[in-house]
């Protein structure tokens, strides 16, 4: 079966998310940018370092005036994360204002002091008295050396050039912001974004930086896994690359630590204990379209978001949500590699196989 021909048929319920009770995956539709400013409220900024030893960026997800509710959860065994333990259900701070996704592994989470002086010179933060906190939670990725030089890392003032960036309309994917370094199994990874309109009217969408040690290809060929969970017609210009193809491929070898990151966020209400489930199944997602996942030398970590502008869900709802999580990032994941550019040692995907895009090997 053809990539194309798995998105054609991706409106069967053994592919898809349900949709609303009574509803078809059929009857789904992307938002207006298929990206995670499809939900209202959040903007999105990228800003990147390439040259002089540097290729790595700093992605900022940033949360509507009253902020955001977010839960996470940390798969990867090599995380590198910042103020996660706040999201736990059992703690104080019920909104946060912003989330960063950066590269420079462990160096990369001062770009979030960056995003925390932005959001404190606009007064946007947990009130306390004489002013405000900002919450901003983070992940990185690790994508050190891959410009030359170890130490070219994200800093506070990349932050706020990612913060200066943000727009209600960016929709960019490939190599930007968090993931101007990335790789993904050997071939060029980055930034991909995918929303979905619920039939009843809810926004799920999923905004992922690919790091990944493992692979986005399917084990029985050289199609990318994640375009088996496409909205009809979504990845139908693909086709199942040549025997041939798949056959030549040798990764390059590339470093051991990696680790994918990423955001699901919908405009519905929700607690942060379900925020923390709906960042669990998306790490579904996550393994649907890279195998193996969360591995040991990933840090592999999902924020869920809800901006709160919609009603809460009654239980049939919320399992729609949840269902519509995972495939989102799946398809998300696609659609980062899908639009990588190549470089020396992590070639694009179509650069590979040119025949997966109707090109001629």
């Amino acid at each position: 079966m053809t990539a194309a021909s798995h998105a054609q048929t991706a409106g069967t319920p053994a592919g898809t998310p349900a949709g609303a009770p009574g509803g078809t995956a059929a009857a789904m539709a992307a938002g207006r940018a298929n990206a995670l400013v499809d939900v209202a409220g959040l903007r999105v900024g990228h800003a990147e370092r390439v040259g002089d030893g540097y290729l790595t960026g700093t992605t900022v997800v940033l949360a509507p005036p009253e902020g955001m509710v977010a839960g996470v959860d940390v798969r990867g065994a090599a995380p590198g994360t910042r103020e996660t333990e706040l999201l736990d259900p059992r703690n104080l701070v019920e909104r946060v204002h912003a989330v960063v996704l950066t590269g420079g592994s462990a160096y990369g989470l001062s770009a979030a002091c960056g995003v925390m002086d932005r959001l404190a010179d606009a007064d946007a933060g947990f009130p306390v008295e004489g002013g405000v906190v900002p919450i901003v939670p983070a992940a990185v990725i690790y994508d050190l050396g891959r410009g030359g030089r170890l130490r070219a890392v994200p800093d506070g003032a990349l932050g706020a050039a990612a913060y200066d960036a943000a727009s209600a309309a960016e929709a960019r994917s490939g190599s930007v912001g968090a993931g101007t370094g990335a790789v993904a199994g050997g071939l060029a990874g980055g930034v991909g974004t995918a929303s979905v309109v619920l039939p009843w009217g809810a926004t799920v969408a999923a905004l992922v930086v690919v790091n990944a040690a493992g692979s986005v290809l399917d084990p029985g060929g050289a199609f990318l896994s994640g375009t088996r969970y496409g909205l009809p017609g979504e990845f139908g210009h693909l086709r199942e690359p040549l025997a041939e193809e798949a056959a030549a491929w040798r990764p390059p070898v590339v470093t051991s630590f990696n680790t994918t990151i990423g955001v699901v966020a919908t405009d519905l209400t929700l607690t942060k204990a379900q925020c923390g489930k709906l960042a669990g199944v998306a790490h579904d997602g996550l393994a649907r379209a890279i195998r193996p996942a969360h591995t040991m030398v990933d840090g592999d970590t999902i924020f869920g978001l809800a901006t709160c502008g919609g009603p809460a869900p009654g239980p049939d709802g919320l399992q729609d949500v949840l269902a519509a999580g995972a495939d989102v990032f799946s398809r998300a994941v696609a659609h980062a590699v899908l639009a990588a550019t190549g470089r020396d040692g992590a070639p694009a995907y179509l650069d590979v196989f040119p025949s997966a895009g109707g090109g001629v090997a």
